[in-house]
């Protein structure tokens, strides 16, 4: 369910209005009736704001039912339900989801920040399609993330009563993992955006550079690899069980490679001095 709309067509790779071929030459332009259906890649940010504002409304409702007791709506526990949303099963911990929702909506509100006054988009498009997989995916995955938590009927059943008595080692490591990956994927978003920038921060091409710096050192795509790491940091959060999530983190991780894959070829064969040592995705390993 993650992200085939994501980061797979941020600033460095992704869908070209006319790349080059294998060979080096310029690839002829696609059809009239293809180019139809192209949206401007820097509408990346619909889909942060369609996340802040959905993924929001979500987690206020569960703080609202954590801590106020209020009930969620009729409308939304039925969409949970559609989701296979279980009555309380024993040792479901009501945090886990909570913290969860909580990394997801930050995540959002950081990506929303970063198109918006961090990120410098070329004129490249991606298809209509993409663009509409990207809005429907953050309103469903927030809604993955809320149907993890245990219910007794419309209201969230919390073990012991008390939110903070269900605090675990998991959920430390897991909140470390996030700031950790997190931190580094907006370092890679700045170290992107300054190839494009004069000294003094302001836009001057939108050209292809060679980036340099943090995880670029190894690999070529280190934002989709940031990426994969954020989700595994709410597979930590969750206990390490969570079979739905880790599914999620499944798609995203093949999501992500593929796009790294795809970035990091196009690299090798636009620059004859890309440094060879840099793997696609995986530090030393792909």
């Amino acid at each position: 369910m993650v992200s085939l709309h994501k980061e797979a067509k941020l600033q460095e790779a992704g869908t070209f209005n006319n790349p080059k071929d294998g060979s080096g030459h310029r690839a002829p332009p696609r059809p009239a009736a293809c180019r139809a259906f192209d949206v401007p890649k820097r509408y990346f940010s619909h889909f942060y704001i369609i996340s802040v504002l959905w993924n929001g409304f979500l987690l206020w409702s569960l703080t609202h039912s954590l801590f106020m007791g209020a009930p969620f709506p009729n409308w939304l526990h039925g969409l949970l339900r559609i989701l296979g949303t279980a009555q309380f099963r024993g040792g479901e911990l009501a945090l886990s989801a909570f913290l969860v929702l909580v990394f997801l909506w930050l995540h959002s509100l950081r990506r929303l920040f970063e198109c918006v006054y961090v990120s410098v988009f070329s004129n490249a498009v991606i298809h209509a399609v993409q663009y509409c997989f990207g809005l429907v995916y953050y309103v469903l995955v927030g809604l993955t993330v809320l149907s993890q938590v245990p219910l007794d009927g419309r209201n969230v059943y919390v073990i012991g009563k008390n939110l903070l008595m269900q605090a675990r080692w998991f959920h430390i490591l897991g909140m470390m993992m996030f700031i950790w990956s997190s931190a580094h994927q907006y370092k890679c978003h700045v170290i992107l955006s300054n190839l494009r920038k004069n000294k003094a921060g302001v836009v001057i091409h939108c050209n292809h550079r060679i980036p340099f710096g943090d995880w670029f050192e190894y690999v070529s795509s280190p934002n989709y690899l940031a990426e994969l790491l954020i989700y595994i940091s709410m597979a930590v959060t969750f206990g390490f069980y969570n079979l739905t999530w880790w599914l999620v983190v499944t798609y995203v991780f093949f999501n992500q490679a593929l796009s790294a894959f795809l970035s990091h070829k196009f690299y090798k064969s636009k620059f004859i001095s890309y440094p060879k040592h840099r793997k696609a995705f995986l530090p030393f390993l792909f």
